[in-house]
């Protein structure tokens, strides 16, 4: 073999082993040089605010109707009103409703005077030629309760369906519209009264873009300028539908928002636009 291959062959160990022993000084010295892309921390940054234009609403609106029909006999309740949770709204004339209950009412009386006849009373019997009162035998008093209480649930169900003749008020609210007067026809399902909580108001977006969709988040803080009011109000996020509504075209979601404090003056329908996440 020739020298010079072998002289090569032997020095080039020795020269890795200064190149490593190199690199291993470099980093013991300066160990914080290197590093893996992998071990980078990149910044992250901020969700972007979303604007939206909104309306005012109140937190809870019913259109309220009855099952059956009827004339409206007694509408104590007038559009502007604060009615309490339970109050009469609207009474139907129903008169047959009114018998039926009556009628239940002295049914029930007589099953029950039946009752007591089948538990106090007593049949006259003769045996070897004597008079004896017994006891009513209990499958007689068993079908007397019996009918008390089919007379029992009789009544519960008539006074029930006379029940569905009085609108009453399922919240406390205002009312907002009427739409029946005294003597007026009202048919079973026909909306006849807006019940809304106008102490009570919000906001909902109306066209917020599924694309902006993603960096909007429940409790998020959001800024409410009222056009109306010329005024800026502060609230945050309690309601992102889950279902998309398609207006124009585009697909947009409706977020609810509540102020932090109602502002004065304000009023259901009233326009808006937000800033979500300022």
């Amino acid at each position: 073999m020739d020298t010079r291959m072998h002289s090569t062959l032997v020095k080039q160990p020795y020269f890795l082993r200064l190149i490593t022993s190199g690199l291993l000084l470099m980093i013991l010295v300066n160990p914080v040089s290197v590093a893996f892309a992998s071990d980078i921390i990149q910044p992250t940054s901020a969700p972007e605010s979303v604007t939206a234009s909104a309306v005012v609403v109140p937190a809870q609106v019913s259109e309220l109707g009855f099952l059956i029909s009827g004339i409206a006999r007694d509408v104590p309740a007038k559009a502007g009103d604060a009615v309490k949770s339970g109050q009469s709204l609207i009474v139907l004339d129903t008169p047959d409703l009114e018998f039926a209950v009556t009628e239940a009412q002295a049914a029930l009386h007589s099953a029950q005077a039946y009752a007591d006849l089948q538990k106090y009373g007593r049949i006259k019997n003769r045996r070897n030629g004597k008079v004896f009162y017994d006891e009513i035998p209990v499958e007689y008093r068993q079908r007397a309760d019996a009918r008390v209480q089919q007379a029992q649930v009789a009544l519960e169900l008539a006074q029930i369906n006379l029940t569905e003749g009085t609108l009453m008020a399922p919240f406390d609210g205002t009312v907002a519209s009427l739409q029946v007067i005294p003597g007026e026809y009202v048919q079973s399902d026909q909306a006849v009264i807006t019940l809304a909580t106008l102490d009570d108001l919000q906001i909902e977006t109306i066209d917020l873009s599924e694309r902006d969709i993603a960096n909007v988040k429940i409790g998020i803080p959001a800024n409410i300028f009222v056009e109306a009011l010329n005024d800026n109000f502060t609230g945050k996020v309690i309601n992102i539908s889950p279902i998309a509504d398609t207006v124009g075209g585009d697909v947009v979601f409706k977020v609810t928002i509540a102020f932090d404090k109602q502002p004065e003056h304000l009023l259901w329908g009233m326009t808006a636009e937000v800033t979500i996440g300022e």
